[in-house]
């Protein structure tokens, strides 16, 4: 059996479960925790949604890259990254050196039940009707999440289940034998 990869990291869509279930996997695994927005909100010394409306998306993207050019470095890390972060190919260059992408989805209205106060969800804050600004921000990344090398639709699950998921298909999502896959389920 191969061994785990060296880090593994988590995309989809805001509110799939990325943060909670990247802190939790890392916890089992003994790893350490990465959260890129909360990176970028280091560099820049603000919130992403101060970011948003002070620079603009545009200059938000350009944080995420730098971050994730410095993730190949790590060791040991479960790495939660942004929503839009695979929008460009140098992020998806850099992810993979890190290591084994793992996209997390869920169904649109699972995402609007958990995404909470869409004032602090710069993409939603200001749609009039965020589920249909959802559904149409998931079409239009549909092409970048296929590019993940594992896939979990976390819409029925609990934390608990992606994580013993995840821990069961890490070893075969080592570096020497990545294959694309996917699961709807524990």
């Amino acid at each position: 059996m191969p061994s785990a990869p060296h880090n593994v990291v988590l995309v989809g869509f805001m509110a799939t479960g990325k943060t909670t279930v990247g802190r939790r996997l890392a916890a089992r695994l003994g790893w350490r925790f990465v959260d890129t927005d909360a990176r970028i909100e280091a560099i820049a010394g603000r919130p992403v949604a101060e970011i948003f409306a002070r620079e603009g998306e545009a200059h938000f993207r350009e944080l995420e890259t730098r971050v994730a050019r410095e993730l190949d470095r790590e060791r040991g890390v479960v790495i939660a990254t942004g929503g839009g972060i695979l929008g460009r190919a140098a992020n998806v260059a850099a992810l993979r050196a890190a290591g084994p992408i793992v996209c997390l989805t869920a169904s649109p209205e699972a995402i609007l039940r958990r995404a909470g106060d869409l004032r602090s969800r710069p993409l939603l804050a200001r749609a009039s009707d965020p589920l249909a600004e959802i559904r149409r921000l998931l079409a239009e990344r549909a092409a970048q999440y296929a590019l993940a090398d594992h896939t979990v639709d976390t819409s029925e699950l609990t934390v608990d289940e992606v994580v013993e998921h995840l821990c069961r298909v890490l070893p075969s999502l080592s570096p020497e034998r990545l294959t694309r896959s996917s699961s709807g389920a524990a």
